[in-house]
């Protein structure tokens, strides 16, 4: 079958076994995929928690159609329209847990079905799960431009949130920003939107920051968020390392917690895609949670996908069709 591997001359399309589904796994025919920041580093030899590397079929989000089933896999049967993350995307074929999967709505064509499940779990687990957002607070997401950042804030508006605050440091996606939820957008490579933040709050701050950015704003979180409030760090696009004003931490009370997908075992996966399915997957089948799609690529043309992701001038997310 075709694939997107990894080589020593760098990521191309070759040919490769066919793999097989083993105990709870079930074998994907691909249809769509969905490109996701990891990817890139990923293509590039960059490691992503224990996967990568030469060899790696890359890509890790995807819609398609059941093909196969191992022994233990159930809740689905061959030829359903499933939706899923998981290594090995950007392939005619691959594998997916069980549990780590959702049934395609019927309103929603492959390709659609592809930008949703990497942004509907991270999210839910970070605002929801995680965040513990309620109604009536007020959310700040960090990078709300991406396509997970659209999905936070359309999250945080459907529990309650009074107001949702999304930054971007684009001019024309900051802009976007209130078609997703936002009721205010701030810039925050300008050194003023803290301020903006705390007008907006009754210069009390914000009650959670889902922050994909870290780095250069670490600080600037602290002070925009409110006595025991709690900011969820699920990105590094801002950097991996920065200063810490750790006093202005105590003295805000601040409950700062990190997550990510590549430290979880596969029990804990299984749960949150289970808690999307029990809390918010009627807004997913309304269509009331959704994204953009900014540019569709062909799989034989998947570089000038990355081409196009890397040039970050896009809205919403990059799709390959197989």
């Amino acid at each position: 079958m075709k694939a997107y591997v990894y080589s020593p001359e760098g990521a191309r399309i070759s040919d490769v076994a066919q793999p097989k589904p083993k105990g709870t796994q079930v074998l994907v025919r691909v249809r769509a995929c969905g490109l996701n920041r990891a990817d890139t580093g990923m293509r590039k030899g960059h490691a992503h928690g224990a996967a990568g590397g030469v060899g790696t079929v890359l890509g890790m989000e995807w819609a398609g159609e059941v093909a196969e089933l191992g022994p233990d896999a159930k809740g689905v049967k061959v030829g359903d329209r499933i939706m899923g993350s998981g290594g090995a995307a950007f392939a005619e074929y691959t594998l997916a847990d069980h549990g780590r999967l959702f049934r395609a709505p019927s309103n929603m064509n492959f390709e659609e079905a592809a930008t949703l499940p990497v942004a509907l779990a991270t999210m839910y687990n970070a605002v929801v799960m995680v965040g513990g957002v309620q109604a009536g607070q007020a959310v700040l997401i960090q990078g709300a431009s991406s396509g997970v950042g659209l999905m936070a804030m359309q999250i945080a508006k459907l529990k309650g949130a009074r107001l949702v605050i999304g930054s971007s440091t684009d001019a024309y996606r900051r802009g976007r920003l209130g078609e997703y939820g936002a009721d205010l957008a701030v810039d925050s490579s300008d050194p003023k939107w803290v301020d903006e933040v705390l007008k907006a709050t009754n210069r009390e701050g914000v009650d959670l920051i889902v922050d994909q950015v870290s780095g250069q704003v670490a600080n600037q979180n602290l002070a925009a968020t409110k006595v025991k409030g709690r900011i969820v760090n699920v990105g590094r696009l801002g950097g991996t390392h920065a200063d810490f004003n750790f006093d202005l931490h105590a003295a805000r009370r601040i409950s700062y917690i990190g997550v990510t997908f590549r430290t979880r075992t596969v029990e804990e996966v299984r749960e949150i895609f289970d808690e999307v399915k029990k809390d918010i997957w009627g807004a997913v089948e309304s269509r009331k949670l959704q994204l953009p799609i900014d540019k569709v690529y062909a799989f034989d043309d998947i570089d000038k996908a990355f081409e196009h992701m890397e040039a970050n001038k896009h809205l919403g997310k990059i799709v390959v069709t197989l």
